[in-house]
């Protein structure tokens, strides 16, 4: 497959990537901490993860590796640095899977009320194990459907929003069209600082398209692709959540409900609703699917690099090792675990730590590309902004109480890696280097 994809289909494939339910479900969190200037947030995230990402496309594009991010990180710090941001990566994919695993609950509980959130968790782990299992076609096939069925729920609701605007709908009984612009610093600049984080999230995804570009037909397009698919996603984020804030108050936007669907029910529109949580369902379990399989499959690389033990390699192509399967099973019932414990906080703790190793392994990047490529002024300026905003948005969570939870998990995560690498450093004298 080597060299056949165009930029706009790794631009495509980006999107399939991104959107996922940090933005369908974790959205409701920052716009209940920001209000109405969750949009500016959006901006913000938007602009920092280009910064980040035309960090990772420029490395790319100068010099293709196969381990991406993680190869330049041993490049620019040693071997001990590729081995800590793999596994560091490695904490926030199996982070990310429970959040999504979270969410995909929280959307089936539109139609079941008073199923339990780890009951329906734990159906949906078991679909998308067995779809791990069967291998990495079905996969492959998952996603590229997946991604056309995400981006018809997000054009669905903008064109049936834009509708609405209009007069096409007859609104529920008391409801009324309001507008974001007449509170919009209600929640003050703390609010803006608090939501960052989960606007972040929604753009997770990028560093996949890293991974792949050793797919495109000329690597110096990958920073071509990214370019045009962020600028379109900003766009769409902010004038999706500008949407979803005209036709339904922010206040009552809960983090129980994608505030899509809280908006799609404001009007009179049989099994609308019904459909687009089918929808949101369907781009949910594929995004958790392809966290599944990275999960599982960055396990297998680390341990054919020797960061890992052997146990985990890959034992048949196009199948995962049974060893590294049976690792995710046991992550994927640690979060079933997690949602009979905490049902009522655990997307908010998770998504919070999965986020925040995100944005860890986004500044490894940042580093990595200031040692190795930034020479000129502004490059250099460039980075120093897409760090500061990345430590705004970690920073931001100690505003919050559960968000605060989630930081104190993330640098749990963190002193486990230190102590991993630090051993790891001592029994191999070449990761000194």
């Amino acid at each position: 497959m080597d060299g056949k994809l165009t930029w706009w289909q790794m631009s495509f494939i980006g999107v399939g990537c991104i959107i996922g339910t940090g933005f369908f479900l974790g959205s409701s969190i920052a716009i209940e901490l920001a209000g109405p200037s969750v949009l500016v947030c959006y901006l913000a995230a938007g602009i920092g993860t280009y910064i980040v990402f035309h960090a990772l496309a420029s490395m790319t594009a100068h010099h293709p590796e196969k381990g991406s991010f993680r190869t330049y990180a041993k490049q620019a710090f040693g071997t001990w640095a590729g081995f800590g941001n793999g596994w560091l990566y490695w904490c926030s994919e199996m982070l990310i899977m429970g959040s999504q695993l979270t969410a995909l609950a929280i959307f089936a509980r539109f139609w079941f009320p008073n199923v339990p959130l780890w009951l329906c968790a734990a159906c949906f782990a078991v679909l998308g194990l067995s779809v791990l299992w069967i291998g990495t076609q079905l996969i492959e096939k998952l996603e590229n459907i997946c991604g056309l069925i995400k981006l018809a729920a997000l054009v669905m609701f903008l064109i049936l929003a834009i509708v609405a605007l209009f007069g096409g709908f007859e609104k529920s009984a008391g409801q009324t069209l309001s507008s974001p612009l007449e509170e919009f610093f209600t929640q003050g600049f703390n609010g803006i600082w608090a939501a960052l984080i989960f606007c972040f999230y929604a753009f997770g995804g990028i560093e996949v398209m890293g991974l792949m570009a050793k797919e495109l037909k000329d690597p110096k397009d990958a920073l071509r692709s990214g370019k045009w698919m962020l600028l379109a996603l900003t766009v769409l984020y902010i004038l999706g959540f500008w949407l979803v804030m005209e036709i339904v108050s922010w206040a009552a936007i809960s983090p129980d409900e994608s505030p899509f669907l809280s908006a799609l029910k404001t009007f009179s529109l049989p099994l609308v609703p019904d459909i687009f949580n089918g929808l949101l369902i369907v781009a949910g379990f594929s995004t958790m699917v392809a966290s599944l399989y990275a999960v599982t499959t960055m396990l297998m690389t680390l341990s054919e690099e020797g960061d890992a033990p052997a146990r985990f390699k890959e034992e048949k192509s196009g199948r995962v090792s049974g060893a590294a399967f049976l690792l995710t099973v046991i992550v994927v019932a640690a979060s079933v675990i997690l949602a009979v414990w905490l049902p009522e906080t655990i997307f908010e703790y998770i998504t919070t730590a999965a986020g925040l190793l995100l944005l860890y392994n986004w500044a490894f990047i940042l580093l990595s590309y200031y040692k190795l490529m930034a020479r000129a002024w502004f490059a250099k300026i460039r980075v120093t902004t897409g760090l500061l905003l990345l430590l705004s948005a970690v920073t931001g969570t100690l505003l919050e109480k559960i968000a605060r939870t989630g930081f104190y998990v993330s640098l749990l995560f963190l002193i486990v890696i230190a102590i991993a690498t630090y051993i790891k450093q001592k029994q191999s004298p070449i990761m000194k280097s």
